[in-house]
């Protein structure tokens, strides 16, 4: 499903990343967790092809994406990858429906048939009475709820969380915490979390520990 082998990087004369392998199986939920400035961050955003390592080798369902142009790299995050952010990054000038949308319109769905499922993943995350309110009209977790149905909305194989409920309240995270194993069982998906929430790390399938740029 994911294999990082040897995974390097550097920025500038700071070594974050010296040397990390990972495995993850399809279906499993994984978190990463440690330290600030451990390098947790930066091996998601590589694994996730945000970032690329200075050394080592990532693959992703059977992709090398190493050897991927750019253009091939958008398309296939696009196809495989979902991301959920602390900060939610919802577009504030559409509405929750279009900002789910937006992935799916990119990657060239029917305009139609894009909506409906957009507002399929809204009714299930509990937020399509919101459906037509921009991101100012809502509360963080509902926020937090828009986004993860924009990340699934292409109904990708891996979703990368880096830190998802680092900017909510304890109800809410609890929620997510327990939206996240849902979602795992109706739709099969590998999610891989960056967290400081020990609850969240705990229920995970696997808990992987990183430290001084390594997984220890």
């Amino acid at each position: 499903m994911i294999y990082g082998k040897n995974i390097h990087k550097a920025y500038g004369n700071i070594q974050v990343l010296k040397g990390v392998d990972i495995e993850i199986q399809k279906g499993e939920v994984v978190s990463i967790v440690g330290p600030s400035g451990s390098g947790k961050s930066t091996l998601l955003h590589i694994l996730g092809t945000l970032d690329k390592a200075d050394q080592g080798e990532v693959i992703m369902n059977n992709v090398n994406i190493q050897g991927l142009s750019s253009k091939k790299l958008a398309a296939f995050r696009n196809q495989n990858i979902g991301f959920v952010f602390q900060f939610h990054h919802l577009l504030p000038e559409f509405s929750a429906l279009e900002n789910v949308c937006i992935p799916g319109w990119i990657g060239g769905k029917k305009k139609k048939e894009v909506e409906t499922r957009a507002t399929e993943l809204l009714q299930v995350l509990g937020v399509s009475h919101r459906i037509n309110n921009k991101p100012n009209e809502l509360s963080g977790g509902e926020q937090q709820r828009v986004a993860v149905a924009r990340a699934l909305i292409n109904q990708p194989s891996i979703v990368f969380a880096d830190e998802p409920t680092g900017n909510l309240d304890t109800a809410n995270a609890k929620e997510l915490h327990d939206l996240i194993f849902d979602l795992r069982s109706k739709f099969a998906q590998t999610f891989l979390i960056v967290t400081h929430n020990d609850e969240l790390a705990q229920l995970s399938d696997r808990m992987l520990q990183m430290k001084d740029g390594l997984i220890v």
